[in-house]
């Protein structure tokens, strides 16, 4: 299946998943993944350590993906990576039934300056792909509607998206984004750019504010707009809501996560419902190994319906 063609022909569903770091995490994840293809999603994707580090475990939930009766897309990064070993690597996914790859240069590594690898960017892991693989592979890329924090403008980094295109990318998968009006602005630009790829937008559920701040600040550099900022003020732990361990238990703090978690998934299904009424190719949940929360926020929004 071609997941950009689907795309062209109606609104997709899909998740993401993690390699689990534990023997425990493993072994529940073939349950969450069952639960979640109740929602027949049309793929789910699973993460990929800088480097490889975790590949086994990477390969392991790709084939729970395949034997749950869906397509799993492996993300690939370039980090520490040479042209033999990912050549490999990718021989080793297509022998397992794996032709879906999110191709991606990574996080570089602390205290570098490179990837340490052949490659330096994703733009010719793309190219090194469908050199080597032809259309062996279906290949989707990332899209950053605020620009990549690495990247000097947004101007420079639509380009570098539609560079990703003419190396032969099938579709973008975006990174996220809460600020709706730049997503609008974003869509705009990359399609006066000539990128014509489908866009699956990536959504976060909002579930945790540690987690929520941590991956918007130390990560994407994300703006979070006002709503989000202020349901994140109204339930703020003093003194420190980043202490995971505190001294005794707080009856209030245990509200407030409670509280926090259920607002933050009333905004996640109203942003849902902003980027449908785009007219947005996909929606590619970040599941967070977890299918309970996910599921509500399916159910709500109407993505899927069980008869």
């Amino acid at each position: 299946m071609k997941l950009a063609k689907a795309m062209q022909e109606k609104m997709l569903l899909s998740f993401e998943l993690f390699p689990p770091k534990t023997e425990k995490g493993m072994a529940n994840l073939p349950g969450t993944i069952e639960h979640l293809c109740k929602y027949k999603p049309e793929y789910i994707s699973c993460t990929y350590g800088a480097g490889g580090g975790n590949v086994g475990a990477n390969r392991e939930v790709c084939q729970m993906i395949l034997k749950a009766g869906t397509i799993p897309v492996t993300h690939f990064t370039v980090i520490k990576n040479t042209k033999e070993g990912m050549k490999e690597q990718m021989d080793q996914y297509l022998a397992e039934g794996v032709d879906h790859i999110l191709a991606l240069r990574g996080d570089i590594p602390r205290g570098e300056t490179t990837t340490c690898g052949d490659f330096q960017y994703a733009t010719d892991l793309v190219k090194f792909i469908k050199d080597t693989y032809g259309d062996r592979f279906e290949i989707a890329v990332a899209g950053s509607p605020e620009g990549h924090i690495a990247c000097r403008s947004l101007e420079s980094d639509i380009a570098v998206l539609k560079q990703k295109q003419d190396n032969g990318a099938d579709y973008i998968m975006t990174q996220l984004c809460w600020d709706m009006e730049q997503f609008k602005r974003w869509l705009d630009m990359i399609r006066q750019a000539g990128v014509t790829m489908p866009v699956d937008v990536g959504v976060m559920p909002i579930l945790d504010m540690k987690a929520t701040i941590n991956m918007a600040l130390s990560r994407n550099g994300c703006v979070m707009d006002r709503e989000l900022s202020r349901l994140i003020s109204r339930y703020w732990i003093f003194p420190d809501p980043f202490d995971s361990n505190p001294p005794f238990v707080d009856e209030e703090r245990e509200r407030k996560l409670a509280d926090f978690k259920q607002a933050g998934i009333e905004y996640t299904i109203r942003q849902i419902d902003a980027y449908r009424a785009l007219g947005v190719n996909g929606i590619h949940l970040y599941a967070l190994n977890k299918w309970k929360d996910v599921s509500e926020i399916v159910d709500r929004t109407g993505l899927r319906t069980l008869i």
